[in-house]
């Protein structure tokens, strides 16, 4: 009977995805109308907000019960996801076309501010610096409040930039769909409020059901875990680019890894100071090859159905490394 009830709320979670995506992204898209904001605005900033509220949640309450390890994984194995597979499959559904200011601003920011943390860890473990560092000894490090702070006065200088750029560049808007503000806000709210909901029975069923069939605990947070706190990334994204949202569609991608990498990682670690081991140090630098991949797609203006799926299959590859280490 347990079983059955499972089965019925991954079920309903699905559809609750799908359906809060779809409100989700008609109200962000009227609102970037109505204000003559730029979709990649919105997306890099009120839909990466909203997608990243599944790792916002998991990751803080982590760090408040002393779970480092969760804190830190799941920002990192959701970023991999959202670079590899939410991308990989919009391409795959549709070429991705990508912005001027996503190309010279975003995504090197996203890859740069990955790799100075990853230096940073790595020049810990080796205990040639300490950052404020208390746990540290061979083989480990550690994401300590200083750098917690650090990452998170990064990011309000980023919203920053973003605002003053949404300002400077406001478009007569492309002809598209518009309600009222208030109808816009309602259905960014409700389409959130039935992504978050949806995420959580997703997640909860499938890890039940996953345990019912005997998977390890590490396989499914590995798995299970990272999917289900990234299925609104994944969710709205193909929702925006079937819409011909395109613009929306990679700005919440990168938005959300970046949101994930300094705003996440930084309330996280300024709660609670994360500790890093070796495999936690493996996972960034696959998730440093992946950016540097994906960026390298980027570069000619767009990610093809082909690169889309040699990103999923990267990303495959890196699942089933991660599950025999």
């Amino acid at each position: 009977m347990e079983m059955v009830l499972n089965i019925i709320l991954l079920v309903a979670g699905f559809v609750a995805l799908v359906k809060g995506a779809d409100l989700f992204v008609d109200g962000s898209s009227s609102i970037a109308a109505i204000f003559k904001v730029p979709s990649v605005i919105i997306g890099l900033t009120i839909v990466a907000l909203g997608t990243s509220a599944p790792e916002l949640a998991v990751s803080t309450s982590a760090a408040l019960k002393g779970s480092n390890e969760i804190a830190l994984s799941n920002v990192v194995g959701s970023n991999i996801f959202n670079l590899l597979m939410v991308l990989g499959v919009c391409a795959v559904i549709k070429p991705l076309p990508i912005t001027k200011v996503i190309k010279k601003r975003d995504f090197p920011l996203s890859i740069v501010v990955t790799a100075a943390l990853f230096g940073v860890l790595a020049l810990q473990m080796i205990g040639k610096v300490d950052f404020g560092a208390v746990k540290m000894s061979d083989n480990v490090s550690e994401v300590s409040r200083i750098i917690g702070i650090s990452l998170l006065v990064l990011f309000i200088i980023y919203i920053v930039i973003l605002i003053i750029s949404a300002i400077k560049n406001k478009t007569e808007g492309e002809p598209t769909k518009t309600m009222s503000p208030l109808k816009s806000i309602l259905f960014i709210i409700i389409g959130l409020a039935l992504i978050i909901a949806g995420g959580q029975f997703v997640v909860n069923s499938a890890k039940f059901i996953a345990a019912a069939f005997g998977m390890s605990e590490t396989l499914i947070g590995l798995t299970v875990v990272a999917f289900g706190t990234s299925l609104p990334e994944l969710v709205t994204s193909i929702v925006a680019s079937r819409k011909g949202e395109n613009e929306l569609a990679v700005g919440n991608v990168v938005g959300s890894n970046i949101f994930n990498m300094m705003f996440i990682l930084g309330i996280s670690a300024a709660l609670h100071p994360i500790t890093v081991n070796f495999a936690c140090m493996t996972d960034f630098a696959i998730l440093i090859v992946a950016s540097i991949m994906v960026f390298i797609f980027a570069l000619n203006n767009k990610i093809t159905r082909a690169e889309g799926i040699v990103m999923i299959l990267f990303y495959i590859a890196s699942v089933v490394f991660a599950a025999v280490r």
